[in-house]
């Protein structure tokens, strides 16, 4: 799945010169998070909830140890009270704006928000602002991938036998070699020895993965040739 499939669109913005007090009531009327700052079409950042939490008006302003603030550089201390004490969305807003386009996939999309610990990020096409994907649209392409036809990528057990060992080819914990993999109407059936719990948990979800599978029988053994040796 893609960006495209999953996005909020079209996407609540404010401009720029947007007054705080304002963003903050745009946030709760609309049961959002975070909202793009847009300014002649192009994203220019983003206010979350997150940027409005350190606020002059709720006397939550950060307070750090006077040894520290003599520390830090004089420009970081005076972005710090623009931040808290700013009147509109261009004070507040996080400039640094990551984006995707909207044929990026879902898993890097995940990626993104893991890596960079942001929790959504602006779909852009050609410059301009199409949609946003938040980890709640990542969760709802999880609800709409598991409710979609089965619509079965290898229609025939062969077919299905071989994805699914393409599919653990990919994977280097473990040894295909060591491995016979069996589908009869759409089970696959796990032979071979692993000498581990977690490897053998991992394969039969491997395998589940493929389209068309309809269940997984286990039938592995125990490694103990794997055990002697270590």
């Amino acid at each position: 799945m893609k960006a495209q499939d999953v996005m909020t669109a079209p996407v609540v913005t404010v401009a720029p010169e947007a007054p705080v007090p304002e963003i903050a009531a745009l946030l709760i009327e609309r049961q959002i998070s975070a909202v793009p700052v847009v300014d002649g079409g192009a994203v220019v950042g983003i206010v979350s909830e997150g940027d409005l939490l350190r606020r002059g008006e709720t006397r939550t302003e950060r307070r750090r140890p006077g040894w520290l603030e003599m520390l830090l550089n004089r420009d970081i201390q005076a972005a710090g009270f623009v931040k808290e004490h700013g009147t509109c969305a261009r004070d507040v807003m996080t400039a640094d704006v990551i984006a995707v386009a909207p044929d990026t996939d879902l898993a890097e999309i995940a990626r993104i928000l893991e890596r960079r610990r942001i929790k959504r990020v602006p779909v852009i096409d050609k410059g301009r602002l199409v949609g946003i994907v938040s980890r709640a649209n990542l969760l709802r392409g999880l609800v709409a991938y598991r409710h979609s036809p089965a619509g079965l990528d290898a229609k025939s057990d062969p077919d299905l036998a071989r994805a699914v060992e393409e599919r653990l080819s990919r994977e280097a914990w473990i040894d295909l070699r060591r491995m016979n993999i069996v589908v009869t109407d759409g089970v696959v059936h796990l032979w071979g020895a692993i000498d581990s719990a977690e490897r053998r948990r991992a394969l039969a979800l491997a395998a589940a993965e493929i389209r068309g599978v309809k269940r997984v029988e286990d039938h592995l053994t125990p490694d103990w040739f794997a055990n002697d040796a270590g």
